[in-house]
């Protein structure tokens, strides 16, 4: 959230239910890292180099060898053109129609807004967003292919305005709204597929509701769409002028380079990989649960939350270091080994999503870059 949005509202998170868990800190860091010195230094440099070398000093020397990045430039394309579905868009199409319009890939988020509220600059700060992104305002349409068609820039955020401040029990009307606003079906060819809510609880009290589907965002995107919403909220009120600088691309000149860029020995060299890691991998881990697999999945559950002492939390690291991995590498393999013992399997594959920015055009892009990838674990006794 920007800090002079924080400064003129008191904002709160009242409610973000992201259905994936991307990578944390210091991976984004290492993704953005290896970006930066593609787009920079027009060498390519791979995750393994960058924790096998944890010095500067070792690391530059590593960059003195690289070789030339062969990765061509994401570059804005016609629009006068079929505009295809990046490869996870078409696998996010794909579930949407086997599902008959789930609210598994619905990501809403929750703010809660005290203080005095320009709401004018609120619906143009938002309308603005949407003209920013032209993922915001995509809609998938199907003839001998699926395509993405992209509305005008001024068709504006899909805002519908309440007044609860007189209702006799307000935050229980709230919580049934958020719930009804998170679970509304989107239309997926015919949009929009960016909506939400702004209810007035009292004079200075209000929440917005905003709910994207998993098909243009992914939970990096919600975050883009928050700062910049604290921007733009900020210079809108004070009666500024949009102060964001341009996006040097859009999420459909994205989807063009990648289905350009994973063709022919690129992408067989990747279908190879995986064939061969998860060749024999088995199908389902079986758990000891107190009731039996669903016939039909239908996304219930529930998290929980497992908070690690300081103590702990050192001692973790510690171990890591000494072994040159990472916490998230030796939290992976405890879980792994958890699994194992709970399933009685020796052979697990746990899916862990990553942001997938890994070049530096698409760093403040809303739209699903996000990826699952399988890991497999072979765990021996």
């Amino acid at each position: 959230m920007a800090q002079i949005w924080q400064g003129m509202l008191n904002v709160e998170t009242v409610g973000r239910h992201d259905h994936f868990f991307e990578l944390g800190g210091h991976s984004l860091l290492v993704m953005r890292l290896i970006a930066q010195v593609r787009e920079q230094l027009g060498v390519e440099l791979s995750l393994n180099e960058v924790f096998a070398q944890p010095e500067l000093s070792a690391l530059a020397q590593v960059l003195s060898r690289a070789a030339r990045s062969t990765r061509p430039d994401i570059v804005p394309v016609s629009r006068e053109q079929a505009l295809p579905l990046s490869f996870a868009q078409q696998r996010l199409w794909f579930l949407a129609q086997l599902d008959n319009a789930s609210a598994a890939y619905h990501i809403p988020t929750g703010l809660r807004l005290r203080g005095a509220l320009d709401s004018c600059a609120l619906g143009r700060a938002l309308d603005r967003i949407v003209a920013r992104h032209e993922a915001l305002r995509t809609t998938f349409v199907q003839g001998q292919e699926v395509e993405q068609r992209i509305a005008p820039a001024d068709i504006g955020f899909a805002l519908q305005r309440y007044d609860r401040s007189a209702h006799p029990d307000a935050e229980a009307e709230l919580s049934r709204m958020a719930g009804e606003e998170a679970r509304q079906a989107f239309d997926l060819s015919r949009g929009p597929l960016a909506r939400g809510r702004l209810v007035r609880m009292g004079e200075a009290d209000h929440v917005l509701l905003v709910t994207l589907h998993h098909i243009v965002s992914d939970g990096w995107s919600a975050d883009v769409l928050t700062r910049e919403l604290g921007v733009l909220y900020a210079a809108f009120s004070q009666g500024q002028d949009d102060p964001l600088p341009a996006l040097p691309v859009q999420y459909a000149d994205y989807a063009i380079w990648q289905r350009r860029w994973l063709t022919g020995e690129v992408l067989s060299r990747q279908e190879r990989y995986w064939q061969d890691t998860l060749a024999g991998a088995p199908a389902l881990l079986t758990l000891p649960t107190d009731r039996p697999r669903p016939a039909q999945q239908d996304h219930s559950g529930h998290a929980v939350g497992i908070a690690f002492d300081e103590t702990l939390t050192e001692g973790l690291k510690a171990l890591s270091q000494r072994h040159g991995a990472t916490l998230f590498m030796t939290v992976m393999a405890a879980w792994a080994a958890l699994l194992s013992r709970m399933s009685g399997q020796d052979d697990v594959v746990i899916g862990t999503p990553t942001a997938n920015r890994m070049q530096a055009e698409v760093e403040d892009l809303i739209g699903l870059f996000v990826n699952t990838l399988a890991v497999r674990v072979e765990v021996s006794s």
